[in-house]
């Protein structure tokens, strides 16, 4: 990556106007839906986008909540200077990204989804494959189910898709500069789970 390029996380995918005034509906992918609203260094680009800055469009989160109803699950964003329905029309299929260095910081008891893809998932000292991604478990109408762990998508060196709970009570490490995540799993819950 050179050094006019940034790395970008998605905070939301912009679906399709919500309302007449400019709003949009928008796929959440931040725990911090509270924080969009007046947050400096926030972009809109293409989905996968990998450049500069300067070759994305920066914008201002006026205002932003969370709808109910078949909507649930999602926000509904304010953009500044988008004050029409078609406006909104012309930035559907975007997202709404930051810079890895402007994110919000953490407790330490979390992870960024980010830096969990890519690391090597052990099982006690046993490789199980790479993190590709993580699913959260929601209702059958796209609520969030609180109580449940993420389950982690492992690739194994085979090409497997493995599902693992990425829960404290499996947890002995992680360690992210090493790209590492060490598991004390049940037997033959990663057989199960393939």
């Amino acid at each position: 990556m050179s050094s006019n390029t940034a790395s970008w996380i998605v905070l939301a995918h912009l679906l399709r106007p919500q309302g007449r005034k400019g709003e949009l509906l928008a796929e959440l992918l931040t725990d911090f839906p509270d924080q969009l609203a007046g947050r400096e260094g926030l972009f809109l680009a293409p989905p996968e986008f990998q450049g500069a800055p300067s070759d994305a469009r920066q914008v201002t989160i006026v205002s932003s909540w969370l709808p109910v109803g078949k909507n649930r699950g999602r926000v509904v964003l304010q953009i500044s200077g988008i004050d029409s329905i078609s406006a909104a029309e012309s930035l559907a299929g975007l997202d709404l990204i930051v810079a890895e260095n402007h994110r919000v910081s953490l407790d330490e008891d979390s992870t960024y989804i980010s830096d969990l893809t890519g690391c090597t998932v052990y099982d006690r000292d046993t490789a199980v494959g790479e993190v590709t991604g993580v699913q959260f478990p929601t209702s059958s109408d796209g609520v969030p189910l609180e109580d449940i762990p993420s389950l982690l998508e492992v690739r194994s060196p085979d090409g497997d898709e493995i599902l693992i709970p990425y829960a404290k009570a499996f947890l002995r490490s992680v360690d992210l500069a090493a790209k590492k995540i060490v598991l004390d799993l049940p037997a033959g819950l990663i057989d199960i789970n393939r």
